[in-house]
């Protein structure tokens, strides 16, 4: 992944969202050969040169300080998440070289711990570029019960959620509101992406997904950043229904995601939640062995 080329791209499809009249400029109705802002404009309001703007939009100027990515964050009127993406985008090019060859990810003997702690509750850990890298029994069942338990443990056969969301039945057919599902996924990507533009991996995972994918590639394409800590999702389990689950996100130091999955106290999701958790513990009691291959089959 080219870091220079993601930031302009970010930067033009920002602007392009912005109308004169959104953020105070007279645009007097005439004919406009760009959508939303155009660069001059944009450079007035963030207190820039239009050249030195134009530079920075085509890779030309990375040096550009934190107050000047601040005003232009500012100016196109970035969130939190777009505005933090905006800042790694802009360092990419400083990166040290050994960014490009990336550690092997791992799950630390305290978050596996805390995992299996947490056995009546789906919890998942996931990396980076989404690798689901352990989950408890729970989670197994709730997110891809037709997957081998230990899959996470065997790195030709680790599942990768973005993968799983946008190529795989099953998974798509858990989530009622897939398309809101699959923009949350891409919006973790974009942000991986921006703090980790030479990880070859990551950039393969992009590519297959763009070429498998016509959604996904719509999607990206948007240029669209977010940071999904919470959110809640009406699911279709094969095994026990219809019931709306809230996705909780606790991040390590390893920059790891903890994702908790629980429901409404009393409600029917709650219910489903723990019917779940029983027929998992039933089918570990009667055969520890076969467990694998019997949710597997399910």
């Amino acid at each position: 992944m080219d870091g220079k080329r993601q930031l302009g791209e970010f930067l033009r499809t920002r602007r392009a969202r912005l109308r004169p009249e959104d953020v105070g400029l007279v645009s007097y109705g005439e004919r406009r050969r760009v959508p939303g802002l155009r660069r001059e404009e944009l450079a007035l309001l963030a207190g820039v040169s239009a050249s030195y703007y134009s530079r920075l939009e085509r890779g030309h100027s990375p040096n550009a300080s934190p107050e000047v990515l601040d005003a232009i964050a500012r100016a196109l009127e970035l969130n939190a998440a777009e505005r933090r993406h905006l800042h790694d985008l802009a360092a990419a090019p400083r990166r040290p070289a050994a960014d490009r060859r990336p550690s092997p990810e791992r799950v630390t003997t305290a978050i596996r711990q805390m995992v299996s702690a947490l056995a009546d509750v789906p919890v998942i850990v996931l990396g980076r570029r989404g690798d689901v890298l352990a989950w408890n029994r729970t989670g197994h069942a709730l997110y891809a019960g037709h997957l081998a338990f230990g899959a996470p443990d065997r790195p030709a056969e680790r599942p990768n959620m973005p993968r799983l969301v946008f190529c795989d039945a099953h998974t798509r057919e858990l989530y009622a509101d897939w398309p809101r599902k699959a923009r949350d996924v891409v919006g973790h990507l974009r942000l991986a992406a921006g703090r980790h533009p030479g990880d070859p991996v990551l950039a393969s995972l992009i590519g297959e997904l763009t070429m498998r994918s016509p959604e996904f590639a719509g999607m990206w394409s948007d240029h669209k950043v977010g940071v999904c800590d919470v959110g809640v999702y009406d699911m279709r389990h094969p095994l026990v229904g219809a019931m709306t689950v809230t996705q909780q996100t606790l991040h390590t130091e390893q920059g790891q995601r903890v994702v908790v999955a629980t429901a409404e106290p009393g409600s029917a999701s709650q219910n489903a939640l723990v019917l779940l958790s029983r027929a998992v513990t039933a089918v570990e009691r009667d055969s520890p062995d076969a467990e694998d291959d019997r949710l597997t089959r399910r």
